[in-house]
């Protein structure tokens, strides 16, 4: 998109291309709360991942977009393995080092997710006939990476994070670690940039997100705060990456795959929705109609899903007005109808006191700015910035730093010992 002699306009139009993933992804994350570990993640990383395709106007990017959104998927969902609910009491501490320890580790986690997430998926994006990775590389390298760390600091060095949780956040550390090195010897420069970027949102929304929750629960209102520190992670993490990709110029991507995409198609809107449904609903817990509901959803939904790509997947006018929007939104109507029937809203009286009352408002809002602002454009809205330093990022973890301390001297001043509180040291 160039800006046009409306400046007004032109702002609103960049201020819509980056809240929409944003928004998106933090409605993800936060009916990911529902669900949680790896398959709930990767539900909402899907979901973040087709908000940056319709935002970025690519024609190259929409003939592979299940791919990419499997990606993301992939990429945002490895995280779900790792254990924070002890941590979340380290930041319940009225000691300052407990209380710091704990914001400072949780946007650890935060930024594990926001890079692998990123990583993956930026990785995707940069994939080229002259460049393309090594997938199956990629993978045993992670893997490997993952191991070793994970022993390293665990079992030989005893570097727990989460006692007596899971310590699996040192895997994640070393997959990461593994991507990282990955992407940097194979000149996947802007994948770096989409993981780092995505790495510093989703740490700091997750910490920030905390100390929302941490202010709300010591004000002793009535909310569920732990879902508002979910969408923070995912909406600061989807900003994060939507700005990276935005303020960079991309390659041509490689060619679109047929196979890949299918086998995509029936991962996202298949494979997804049928895991959580297993994992998310029992017999013993649920009514036979609910059960019978979120059932009939899933292959209704996917034989909904195959139909629209198959219609559009070869005309690029559709994939990228009609395509794109309509799997978007088909995927987070499902989510949202599995959180929906999970949580029994539709058995219970209407109240703001909980947080998923809100969760049709932001779809509706999501549309709002799709309708209203995304569908009027056509070109790619990015442009080049300037060039990353290792100055600029010092600046920026120093600042980071700064701000963990602030919101940690306020929080230890503002609540007595509160539930759930621990101290690590």
């Amino acid at each position: 998109m160039v800006p046009g002699p409306n400046n007004k306009f032109s702002m609103m139009a960049k201020k819509n291309n980056l809240l929409f993933p944003a928004i998106v992804l933090g409605l993800g994350w936060a009916m990911r709360g529902h669900f949680g570990h790896e398959w709930g993640a990767s539900w909402a990383g899907a979901m973040g991942a087709l908000a940056v395709l319709v935002v970025s106007k690519r024609k190259d990017w929409a003939l592979r977009a299940p791919a990419l959104a499997a990606l993301g998927a992939i990429g945002w969902g490895a995280g779900g393995m790792m254990s924070y609910g002890i941590v979340i009491g380290y930041c319940r501490s009225i000691s300052f080092v407990n209380s710091l320890y704990g914001y400072v580790m949780l946007a650890v986690i935060g930024g594990l997710y926001g890079f692998i997430g990123g990583g993956l998926f930026g990785l995707g994006l940069e994939s080229s006939e002259e460049n393309k990775p090594k997938w199956s590389g990629l993978i045993v390298e992670m893997f490997v990476g993952g191991f070793l760390v994970w022993g390293l600091l665990i079992y030989q060095m005893e570097w727990f994070m989460t006692p007596p949780r899971s310590e699996l956040w040192a895997g994640c550390l070393g997959a990461a670690l593994a991507l990282g090195w990955f992407l940097y010897r194979n000149n996947f420069k802007r994948a770096i940039r989409v993981a780092s970027y995505a790495a510093l949102g989703a740490g700091f929304g997750f910490a920030f997100g905390n100390f929302i929750q941490t202010v709300g629960s010591s004000a002793e209102i009535q909310y569920n705060w732990w879902n508002v520190m979910e969408f923070t992670l995912g909406f600061f993490g989807g900003l994060g990456m939507i700005y990276a990709v935005l303020t960079r110029e991309w390659p041509k991507s490689v060619k679109p795959s047929g196979t890949a995409n299918w086998i995509a198609v029936i991962f996202l809107f298949a494979l997804i929705p049928i895991t959580n449904y297993f994992n998310g609903f029992s017999a013993a817990q649920y009514a036979s109609v609910q059960l019978l509901i979120a059932g009939l959803s899933i292959p209704v939904l996917a034989i909904l899903a195959i139909l629209i790509w198959k219609h559009v997947s070869s005309k690029d006018d559709k994939l990228m007005k009609f395509g794109l929007p309509v799997l978007l939104f088909l995927t987070t109507i499902h989510y949202n109808l599995f959180a929906y029937i999970r949580l029994g809203t539709f058995y219970k009286p209407f109240s703001f006191r909980n947080s998923e009352s809100l969760y049709l408002f932001i779809v509706a809002v999501m549309f709002a700015i799709w309708h209203f602002g995304l569908r009027k454009t056509n070109d790619f809205p990015g442009r080049n910035t300037s060039v990353e330093t290792w100055k600029r990022w010092g600046v920026i973890l120093i600042t980071l730093l700064i701000i963990f301390v602030i919101i940690t001297t306020i929080s230890i001043n503002i609540h007595p010992e509160m539930p759930g509180a621990h101290d690590r040291f």
